[in-house]
């Protein structure tokens, strides 16, 4: 590949390439008028009231894998922590870490699927930065990504979940583990690539259906690395409640479950990057799921399980055989650089 075709440390050294890989890609995709006016820190308008802020960094391998790229990721995961908080999002920052030799044209499929789902969350990326590190100083692409949303006074209970009580119910918005599963075959070149993709999608437009009567969402969060049992077993120790949840209720794929038993995974501990776990009032419980099913991405929505008073601190499942676990958090990295 010709060197004008690759990143060069030149790339990042503030002169005329800089300025010219600014202009033909970034700028060129996540056009707006934010971001057009290339000061050192975009001048945003902000609502009275409160903001939610958020950041993350993607360091997935591989960066391209079935369903999306380590851009789409990095725009649908930090759009999905705004949302969990109840924040409406709206601006996104974006900062590149670039190794030497990476093809332009791979950053540009990068960027402009950022731009794209940036579009379906209804999002603006409005600041970024590029540095470019040696060869072997870093692997292909780092991206890290900020957000602001603004959050409305009636929606500040959702993130602390300190309106949860016993009874309450616990709904996924669908299958789980199908990210997880879709980087392993990726990164191993297994035959079953082709059946699963990544479910990684913006969540918000999803959430904000449900959150006409917020008081009836008492707590959401998205089920990312740990995966869903790692997020109820923090609720309840952090609670001092119990959770049941009951394993024929939970929506996996086929494909995913045969996967997990040939490598030796759970489901429940995989990564997701586009499933939110919400506790819902018990009363609000069933329209709250007929909603979701109405939606692209809830369409295998499910109660799964509630909360109770017994056995606090602990998550426990009973299987589809009839017999009950208890479920841990996750020990150790299942599967790592998983976003």
């Amino acid at each position: 590949m010709a060197a004008s075709n690759q990143i060069l440390l030149s790339h990042g050294s503030g002169g005329k390439l800089s300025h010219d890989l600014i202009q033909r890609i970034f700028v060129k995709y996540f056009n707006n008028e934010h971001l057009q006016a290339q000061t050192d820190s975009s001048i945003l308008s902000i609502r009275e009231g409160e903001v939610a802020f958020t950041t993350d960094s993607y360091v997935v391998d591989p960066i391209f894998f079935p369903g999306g790229n380590i851009g789409k990721l990095a725009v649908c995961g930090t759009v999905n922590d705004l949302s969990v908080s109840g924040a409406i999002p709206q601006y996104l920052s974006c900062g590149f870490i670039i190794e030497e030799g990476f093809a332009i044209s791979q950053l540009k499929t990068i960027v402009k699927s950022m731009a794209e789902e940036a579009n379906k969350a209804g999002i603006k990326i409005v600041t970024g930065d590029t540095k470019v590190v040696n060869r072997g100083k870093c692997d292909k692409l780092f991206i890290n990504t900020s957000g602001l949303g603004f959050i409305h006074t009636s929606r500040h209970h959702i993130s602390f979940g300190n309106t949860i009580k016993p009874g309450d119910k616990v709904i996924v918005n669908g299958s789980l583990g199908d990210h997880g599963i879709a980087i392993l075959a990726a990164r191993e070149s297994l035959s079953l690539r082709s059946d699963i993709k990544s479910d990684c999608a913006p969540l918000n437009n999803l959430i904000e259906q449900i959150l006409e009567t917020p008081q009836d969402i008492k707590f959401m969060r998205d089920a990312t690395r740990g995966g869903l049992a790692t997020v109820l077993c923090e609720l309840a120790e952090d609670k001092n409640l119990g959770v049941n949840i009951f394993e024929s209720h939970i929506p996996v794929k086929e494909i995913v479950n045969g996967a997990c038993e040939v490598f030796g995974f759970d489901p429940l501990y995989l990564a997701n990057e586009g499933k939110v776990l919400m506790v819902v009032d018990e009363t609000s419980a069933n329209r709250i799921l007929s909603t979701l099913k109405k939606h692209p991405l809830g369409e295998d929505a499910s109660i799964i399980g509630e909360i109770v008073s017994d056995h606090p601190q602990k998550v426990l499942l009973e299987t589809e055989i009839g017999g009950r676990r208890i479920l841990d958090m996750l020990a150790g990295e299942m599967l790592p650089r998983i976003c």
